[in-house]
């Protein structure tokens, strides 16, 4: 039998001159994790908004993926089964 989920993220944007900050949520049904990053424009570099919101929202989704992977095993933890020595 197939059990089907939808996991829904949802990726706020902000920017403010050289700055571009991004609030994630990531709505698993069971769990909900979030993450708040940001990104700053290097002077030296041209200024192309695009960027500043590829790396603020690469980091959100980077720092999701840790907060995925630290749940997981900490579930995993949890529903060990006893060891038998």
């Amino acid at each position: 039998m197939v059990h089907t989920k939808t996991w829904s993220l949802r990726l706020d944007l902000f920017e403010e001159g050289d700055l571009t900050w991004v609030h994630a949520i990531l709505d698993t049904g069971d769990n909900r994790l979030e993450s708040r990053t940001e990104a700053h424009r290097n002077p030296r570099d041209p200024s192309v908004p695009e960027i500043g919101d590829e790396y603020a929202a690469g980091r959100a989704l980077v720092d999701l993926g840790h907060q995925l992977l630290r749940a997981g095993m900490t579930d995993a933890r949890t529903n060990e089964p006893p060891l038998h020595g």
